[in-house]
């Protein structure tokens, strides 16, 4: 499968530090995870053990012809407590930078994948405005230690995701999910915060932690590029799924739309791009979202559709709002059949090149995720990677997928 691209695309792969580093116990969602009456399938543990294995896993991205790695800093590390940076963190995080570099693999770093210090939310999280300040201090001490490694900079992944979960679960009630989960009362008290003063990002406010989030973004832009002396690009990454209307659910979809999409796009209007992350579309009825039936053969583990022409789709209604370059930053499929995740990563790069042939700015491809890895709530079931995880013995093997995305690769560049 050869590709006609634009000069300089950027094909790579990507992961999240929670899900592949292991051994995260200052986050909030370690405490939740390991929580009594947790809703989570299962703790992360060890996860892959990348702390340890990232020479491992840079090497086999290497083999496999990937150009850049997008990974995540873990800010619980980093930032174990309010104010008090950990140098050993951070030195860890350079030898992953400068291992990328020195094997000539770009670096696309997000500074924040969903989780955070479990000091931040216990004190509101991304529910208040007033904690923004606490990511912009973090951030700009990431920047001046590491920044003249990273080659692109992702501010936070999916700052509008709460507010897609309130359209997208019928059940998701309009003030997040906490107040109807027992757990999280008790897990707010027993680090000292109370059930209203505690923010954990999956379970919160969805358009207060977007707002938030959105809030973080904007105002960390001008304080990383003022650091950042080769003008890397810098973006924030959305959750955009391929929002469709059923007879009658115009109006239903275009809500869906405004308030978890479009109000985030007015804001990145002049950032260098805006990372898109893509899996699966969301049909609407005039009363709300149409599941699909349990029973669908097209039904995946993650409880969505198999639906890789959403990618195009996506791509297309993003540049027919604002004109900010596009980078893919997610795309894949959660499977254990590994053709089905050939067949979804050949459908959805066909609509690409079709998005490129009618000269839609995209400037890059990553592939989710490398690695089988720890899937938040639904633990180490879904398998999204481009290679597997012995969940005994962590070790890699590359999939037919992964030796197939070379083949694109190799022949496209």
């Amino acid at each position: 499968m050869k590709l006609n691209l634009p000069n300089n695309f950027i094909w790579g792969t990507a992961t999240a530090a929670h899900q592949v580093e292991g051994d995260n116990k200052n986050s909030d969602f370690w405490f939740l995870e390991n929580f009594k009456n947790t809703t989570f399938a299962e703790p992360s543990g060890i996860a892959c053990d990348q702390w340890n294995r990232y020479e491992e896993d840079i090497k086999i991205m290497v083999d496999h012809s990937i150009q850049s790695y997008r990974m995540s800093l873990e800010w619980a590390k980093i930032e174990p407590e309010e104010g008090i940076y950990s140098n050993e963190a951070i030195d860890h995080y350079r030898k992953v930078l400068e291992c990328c570099r020195k094997n000539n693999l770009k670096t696309c770093v997000t500074y924040q994948h969903f989780t955070s210090p479990l000091w931040f939310t216990a004190k509101g999280g991304w529910e208040k405005s007033e904690n923004v300040k606490h990511f912009l201090s973090y951030a700009e001490k990431v920047t001046n230690e590491l920044g003249d490694l990273i080659d692109i900079v992702c501010t936070i992944n999916e700052a509008n995701l709460t507010a897609c979960f309130a359209h997208s679960f019928q059940s998701y009630p309009e003030n997040g999910m906490k107040a109807i989960m027992p757990f999280i009362k008790e897990a707010a008290e027993e680090c000292g915060s109370t059930l209203e003063n505690f923010g954990p990002f999956l379970f919160g406010h969805p358009f207060k932690i977007r707002d938030c989030m959105m809030e973080a973004h904007v105002k960390s832009v001008p304080i990383i590029k003022s650091i950042l002396n080769n003008n890397q690009p810098v973006g924030v990454t959305l959750s955009i799924m391929d929002y469709q209307a059923a007879e009658g659910g115009e109006k239903v979809r275009d809500q869906a739309y405004a308030e978890s999409v479009d109000c985030c796009l007015d804001q990145v209007t002049n950032d260098d791009f805006v990372g898109v992350q893509m899996y699966t579309r969301h049909t609407y009825g005039p009363d709300g979202i149409i599941k699909p039936k349990a029973d669908d053969p097209n039904m995946l583990v993650m409880g969505y559709e198999y639906y890789p022409e959403s990618l195009e789709n996506v791509v297309r209604y993003v540049s027919s709002k604002i004109k900010t370059p596009i980078m893919i930053t997610e795309n894949g499929i959660g499977t254990d059949d590994d053709n089905q995740r050939i067949e979804y990563l050949t459908t959805a790069l066909q609509g690409l090149q079709k998005c490129l042939d009618d000269g839609i700015d995209v400037r890059g491809y990553f592939c989710w995720s490398l690695l089988d890895n720890f899937e938040w709530l639904f633990g180490y079931k879904p398998r999204f990677g481009l290679v597997e995880v012995n969940r005994e013995t962590l070790d890699r093997t590359a999939k037919e997928s992964f030796k197939f995305f070379k083949d694109v690769i190799d022949q496209s560049s």
